[in-house]
Formats: structure tokens, C-alpha cells, sequence
């Protein structure tokens, strides 16, 4: 007697399965969306093992015995892009980059198609633009190399086929939003869709050694779309922060498997392509105005690299009942925060004034050394006086107002010499004897209204 064959229903919006049906999807709260379908048998144990043909169980090996020598690192022709990926991209490896629409995705990928491209074959498959489109913004980038193949394809089995035609060593798919798996019903850029054709993806990087980076879309929250199921299968997630109107461009690792996930790359968006930024301190301190209050200098710690930013705020007084707080380049929870010891401590009230702070050039400080800078800015905006022009602060604030010790002192100390800085004000807390460049000043301050009195009362230098 013939077995039985088992169904599911499945939802044609979402794309997900329940044993039985329902008015209304459990899943996406869409009405009248489920349908009955054969349930997909599951796939064979052995056909899970990356690298080894069906049929062939992985056998356990002892740690020792175990070789790294074969982890080969491949320039990708951007030294910033190497930087975040830890010295290069590594063969074998999933790589995801995700940003905002037109912050530069898929300019980056067919950019870096002319150096990888050294090292083999490289297949471009776009599911959004045609060959046509692909073809301009090469020759707009100056990428002519034969060894790049570029395919227009939204189905996964015709870009798997065109990999084992071609036999890359590097395969970009952009996006994993609009490539599809025949077979499941669900729409692409679903759930479903995005988790099974990443998961064949992997297993191609895996077996085979090949390169592959795909590019996803961000959802309203700023997350990659799928939601966080993409960055728990892929080795290295990769976010472009910044905005179109800004030319500068954040590359920032949030997940790495072969690096640190501290470094950041800085880009500039040209009309040649994304040009690399090598300083970018003196990048984002261009333009800087001169004796105006609530501007002062920080220096934050990317990685190992020491970057200057400046950090603007405006306080003016208002006269409706519910001031307004705004927060950009540093987390809005951590304003409010400064704020009230800013008041409680310092006794400047800002409880009944609107605020507004900013760093400049698109950068995200989420580091605390920041706090002494942002409250510094906020007391010299209050007191309409301006910040010495050749001083550079950075402290964490505690919520008794007291100064604490931050790291990377030697590295800030030498960023700020290395751009004539005059000097430095940081937490005396924890002092540790190290070594001051020549010419560099520094002030060393327990409290945040002893910072600000400093920081003050020389403006007129």
C-alpha cells in the first residue's frame, strides 16, 4: 500500500508553514493567505555535510591535527576594505554587506571585481539591474577585465549553473532579496526564500572554496533584511553607514569570523566610484569653523586606529512646555543621559532648552570617551563661549559627574601631535605614566565641571 503523502499549508505571502489551516496566518496576520501543499520531504543527513558528497559522513578530527596553513588571504584592491576584513578576503568565506539604498553597495562589489579578478574568475550575477546596466557602471568605474563575467539572473539553480560553467573564485550575488529557489512558494525576499538560497550559498563557499559575497537590503530599524537569521549563516557581516547627501562612507564589521569586528573603513563617494579616505581625521576636521561655541574635538578608537571627529551641539531656549531632544552620530539614550549630569553637576539647566548634537561627517561614535567632548560642547553652547580651537577632550562621564579612564591613551595622545594638536584634556583618574609627544599638552582633569572650567576659560586663545 502506497504511503501516505503529507501536507502543509503554507502561507503565499510569507511563506510560512503550519500542520493545519487558519483563517489567519500566524505568521504574518495576512487573512485567507494559506494554502494546502505537499510538505517538502526532508533532505538527507549526509547532503547537511559541507564539502563531502552524499553519502560520506564527516569524521571527527583531534584539535592538534588540525591545519590553518590552507586560510589564504586575497586583496581586494581597497586597503580600507582589507582593513575591516582582517587583512583580505578570505577563500571559502560568505561575506554580507548591507546599508541604506544607493549608499554604495553595489558600487563597492563591482569595484573591487577589477583586483579580485587577479586571482580568477569573478561572476557578478544581479538580479536588479540588466547586463546593459552592469556594463555602464564598469566602464564608469574603469573596470574593463576580461576575467569578470557579469550575469542578470534572479533564479538560484541558474546562478549555481553559471558558477559550475564558469568556475569562479569569486561569486557577488546582488541582492539575496531578489534571488528565488524554484520549488518554494514563497515570494523572494521572504523568510524562507532568503534562509534556503543563503544556505546554498554557504554550502558552495564551503565545498568548493569559492568567494561569495552577497548584498542585502535594510529594513525601517536599519537592520539587513531577514531579519538576523543572515547574519548567524554568513562568516562576515559587513554595514555601510552614512548618508547619500554625506560623501563620506562608514564601512563597519558587525560580525567576523577571520578578523577583529573593531575596524572600521572611510570612503568618499566620487563619481569615479568609492575613492578611499587614508586620513580620515584631517578629512572630517576639514571645514571646521573657528570661535564658535558648542564645537569641540574628540578622539575616538575604531579598531587600533585613532580617529578625530568633531562633536557640535546647540542649546536654545524654548518656549513651549516639552523641549526637543535630538541625537545624531552618538546613541540618544546616552545624550539624555549627559544631559541630566550635565545639570545635576555641572548646574547649567537645560531641562527647559531644546538640544541638538552632531558629528560631523556622518561618523557613529558609540565608544563612552565621547562624553567628556559631547558635555563640553553642550556647556559651551549654554555659555555662548567657544572651545579652544587646538584642544582635543575625551573622557567617559560618570553619573556622579567624576572623569573615568579610557584606553588607547598612547594612540590618541600620538593622532592629536600627528595633527597639530596643542593639547589634550582627559581623566586624571587612573593616570598611568606613558609617553607625551613633543609639543603636546596635556591637562588632566577629575570632574566634569573642572573640565569645563578648563576647557572655557582660555577660549579667547
Amino acid at each position: 500500500m502506497a504511503a501516505k503523502k503529507k501536507t502543509v499549508f503554507a502561507c503565499t505571502s510569507c511563506g510560512g508553514e503550519s500542520a493545519k489551516w487558519y483563517g489567519k496566518c500566524p505568521a504574518c496576520g495576512e487573512w485567507d493567505t494559506l494554502k494546502e501543499i505537499e510538505a517538502t520531504p526532508e533532505p538527507a543527513a549526509a547532503s547537511h555535510s559541507l564539502g563531502l558528497p552524499a553519502g560520506i559522513a564527516a569524521v571527527p578530527q583531534a584539535l592538534p591535527d588540525i591545519s590553518t596553513e590552507d586560510e589564504i588571504r586575497f586583496p581586494t584592491g581597497l586597503t580600507e576594505l582589507d582593513r575591516v576584513l582582517g587583512g583580505g578576503a578570505v577563500r571559502g568565506s560568505l561575506v554580507l554587506i548591507g546599508g541604506e539604498p544607493g549608499i554604495g553597495k553595489s558600487t563597492l562589489m563591482l569595484q573591487i571585481s577589477e583586483s579580485l579578478a587577479k586571482q580568477g574568475r569573478v561572476l557578478y550575477a544581479s538580479g536588479e539591474e540588466s547586463r546593459r546596466q552592469l556594463k555602464l557602471r564598469a566602464d564608469r568605474l574603469s573596470v574593463t577585465s576580461d576575467q569578470v563575467f557579469l550575469l542578470s539572473e534572479t533564479s538560484l539553480e541558474h546562478v549555481l549553473g553559471a558558477v559550475e560553467k564558469t568556475k569562479p573564485s569569486v561569486l557577488v550575488v546582488d541582492s539575496i532579496q531578489t534571488i528565488y529557489r524554484a520549488g518554494n512558494v514563497a515570494a523572494p525576499g521572504n523568510l524562507a526564500q532568503i534562509r534556503e538560497c543563503t544556505m546554498a550559498l554557504l554550502r558552495l563557499a564551503k565545498s568548493t572554496g569559492i568567494i561569495v559575497f552577497i548584498v542585502g537590503h535594510v529594513n525601517k530599524e536599519g537592520e539587513i533584511a531577514g531579519p538576523k537569521i543572515l547574519e548567524h549563516m554568513v562568516d562576515c557581516v559587513l554595514y555601510f553607514e552614512g548618508e547619500q547627501q554625506n560623501a563620506y562612507r562608514i564601512l563597519r564589521a558587525a560580525k567576523n569570523r577571520f578578523g577583529s569586528t573593531n575596524e572600521i573603513g572611510v570612503f568618499e563617494m566620487a563619481t569615479t566610484g568609492l575613492v578611499q579616505v587614508p586620513n580620515p581625521s584631517a578629512a572630517l576636521l576639514a571645514g571646521r569653523p573657528s570661535g564658535v561655541p558648542g564645537s569641540c574635538i574628540t578622539c575616538s578608537m575604531e579598531g587600533t586606529r585613532p580617529i578625530l571627529a568633531e562633536i557640535q551641539a546647540l542649546v536654545s531656549p524654548t518656549s513651549f512646555g516639552n523641549p526637543r531632544r535630538m541625537a545624531s552620530g552618538i546613541d540618544y539614550n546616552r545624550a539624555m543621559l549627559l544631559l541630566a549630569v550635565l545639570e545635576k553637576r555641572a548646574g547649567l539647566l537645560v531641562s527647559s532648552a531644546d538640544v541638538y548634537i552632531n558629528v560631523v561627517g556622518g561618523l557613529r561614535i558609540d565608544e563612552p570617551a565621547a562624553d567628556l567632548a559631547t558635555v563640553v560642547a553642550l556647556a559651551s553652547s549654554v555659555r555662548d563661549r567657544p572651545v579652544c580651537e587646538d584642544t582635543v577632550i575625551f573622557g567617559e562621564v560618570g553619573l556622579t559627574g567624576e572623569l573615568r579612564r579610557v584606553s588607547g591613551l598612547e594612540q590618541r595622545f600620538a593622532e592629536a601631535a600627528r595633527l597639530s594638536i596643542g593639547r589634550c584634556v582627559c581623566p586624571s583618574m587612573g593616570a598611568m605614566p606613558i609617553s607625551v609627544p613633543k609639543g603636546l599638552e596635556v591637562v588632566r582633569v577629575s570632574n566634569i565641571r573642572e573640565a569645563i572650567d578648563v576647557c572655557l576659560q582660555d577660549s579667547s586663545l
